[in-house]
């Protein structure tokens, strides 16, 4: 257990940083124009996941995400303890992996964001979001599992394009998006309606996957 929370804070840590450390590097090189830093911004986020998940994956399972964690949770893979174990480090590390971001590109640690994201048409871009990285993850592991690295990295960098709310499709990291006022940001009032599109997506990712997988 030791082992496989240590996994999941260095991963969650380094996921997080990347996604703020990479929009705010995304956001000071593109001069303005917003396609620019959104593909630095996807580029960095879908390299790191592809090293996290091959690097951490045979410790802990490589989640870095409380939605995955609940899913594999209801698939009898983890405990209710262990559940509960990996959602407080994936939360608690990764803050620290924004503050991190922030003290290295000389910005104030401690943060609000500002940047309102939501309505009908985002919360439905974060269930499409979520529900497909789950069941990319589910199915993928059981039929092609040295895959599921490279499925999940590619998987985030199309859905940061094709949803329209550039698929957060992560609780914690939602959470922690909210403690930064930078390009990856998002309003903490905001942060309700993305959670509860996030979970529903990936109740349906699991039902769905029972239905392919038996």
């Amino acid at each position: 257990m030791k082992q496989k929370l240590c996994a999941e804070a260095l991963g969650s840590f380094l996921l997080f940083a990347t996604v703020i450390g990479s929009g705010i590097m995304a956001e000071q090189l593109a001069g303005g124009n917003m396609a620019v830093a959104l593909i630095g911004n996807t580029l960095a986020t879908a390299a790191m996941l592809y090293v996290l998940i091959a690097m951490l994956a045979p410790p802990s399972g490589a989640h870095f995400n409380p939605a995955v964690s609940l899913v594999m949770h209801l698939r009898g893979e983890l405990s209710a303890a262990e559940l509960a174990g990996f959602v407080a480090v994936q939360l608690a590390a990764g803050i620290i992996g924004v503050w991190t971001a922030h003290a290295m590109f000389d910005l104030p640690i401690l943060q609000s964001s500002h940047h309102l994201r939501g309505g009908p048409g985002q919360w439905l871009g974060e269930f499409v979001a979520t529900f497909g990285l789950v069941i990319t993850i589910l199915i993928t592991a059981r039929h092609r599992p040295a895959s599921v690295p490279a499925s999940v990295a590619l998987y985030i960098a199309a859905a940061y394009w094709f949803t329209s709310s550039t698929s957060f499709a992560n609780p914690a990291i939602t959470l922690a998006r909210s403690l930064s006022e930078t390009f990856a940001g998002i309003a903490p009032s905001s942060v309700p309606g993305f959670v509860l599109a996030q979970l529903a997506g990936a109740l349906a990712a699991h039902f769905a996957a029972r239905s392919v997988l038996g």
